[in-house]
């Protein structure tokens, strides 16, 4: 078992994303998972990424606040607890449109993992 404690956590930048904070909770370490890793994504108001897509999957998980996600033009909000997954190659647009900051778990595989 590998514990990471939040203090322990690396910041780390996205590209195409403004507005943000992420740090790698678990991942690209000795010992870490080995198909995926989990970032903590903390988007300030205004904050957001893409519009952009990646060969492999990315799963949002909104913890705190509430995020717009945009895919062929049609929006979706998500609040806390709710989560969806962005498939391959689909391309998406994230936005923080309320005036809190937006806590968001992300889990994406390595991408020497992505099929």
């Amino acid at each position: 078992m590998l514990v990471k404690r939040f203090e322990d956590a690396e910041v780390y930048e996205a590209p195409n994303h403004w507005g943000v904070v992420g740090l790698r909770l678990q991942g690209f370490e000795d010992g870490g998972p080995e198909n995926q890793w989990v970032g903590f994504s903390q988007f300030l108001p205004g904050g957001g990424a893409g519009p952009d897509a990646t060969p492999f999957e990315k799963i949002y998980v909104v913890l705190d606040g509430e995020m717009t996600v945009i895919v062929d033009n049609e929006e979706t909000v998500l609040r806390p607890y709710d989560s969806c997954t962005v498939a391959p190659g689909e391309v998406r647009k994230i936005e923080n449109r309320s005036n809190h900051t937006c806590k968001m778990l992300v889990v994406i595989p390595y991408p020497d993992s992505a099929p």
